[in-house]
């Protein structure tokens, strides 16, 4: 790997892993999209996508794979630092305590849900990805990438909804608002791809940077 690949891939690797953490952190706040609700974290988590498929496609399997166990970490971690922020004692002239509470306070079950969806929906995207460009001899990256992601979508968002809000939140809706959703993203994101794919290629023309 050279240089500008190095570059390439850290930089993936962290938006990567911003993109998961954040989401989980934000997803406590339900938005609403044309009448469609939504866990607020839904455009971070479907970057992770984006930036998974141009991992796989430029450095690998392998590599896509240290990737999502990375993030896995990534959301270990956030799990914990959350926890002991919210148990740690407050200043006694912080005010804010209940406000802390109220926004991060779901979040450890809701770091929970993306945890376990996490390793189902995001493995199951290195798998499917490489198993479609096997199919397609390496060819139609843009089906490759919408057939991947987009049945990996659903798999997360039913986990992750189901864990997350079931007991506190009608799941149905937000399980069918999440899957519509997160398969247009998926869709739009095709181009994104390609453009990373390119950018990344283009300075190795000679042979540097190849698909494996």
């Amino acid at each position: 790997m050279d240089k500008n690949n190095s570059l390439a891939f850290i930089i993936l690797v962290s938006v990567f892993s911003g993109s998961l953490v954040i989401a989980s952190v934000i997803s406590s706040k339900i938005i609403s999209v044309g009448g469609i609700v939504l866990p607020a974290g839904i455009l971070a988590y479907c970057i992770t996508f984006v930036a998974s498929d141009v991992v796989s496609e430029i450095w690998g399997k392998e590599k896509a794979k240290q990737v999502v166990m990375g993030g896995f970490a990534a959301l270990v971690v956030t799990l914990g630092l959350i926890h002991l922020a919210l148990v740690w004692p407050g200043a006694s002239f912080w005010d804010n305590h209940d406000a802390y509470g109220s926004v991060l306070g779901a979040a450890p079950r809701i770091i929970l849900a993306s945890i376990i969806a996490y390793l189902f929906s995001q493995n199951h995207d290195v798998w499917a990805f490489h198993f479609w460009k096997k199919t397609f001899r390496g060819r139609h990256l843009w089906v490759r990438n919408n057939l991947s992601t987009a049945s990996s979508q659903i798999i997360d968002s039913v986990i992750f909804i189901t864990i997350a809000f079931y007991g506190i939140m009608p799941i149905v809706p937000l399980i069918m608002g999440q899957v519509l959703i997160k398969i247009l993203i998926a869709f739009m994101d095709t181009p994104v791809v390609y453009f990373l794919v390119w950018l990344i290629r283009r300075p190795n023309r000679n042979g540097l940077a190849r698909c494996q």
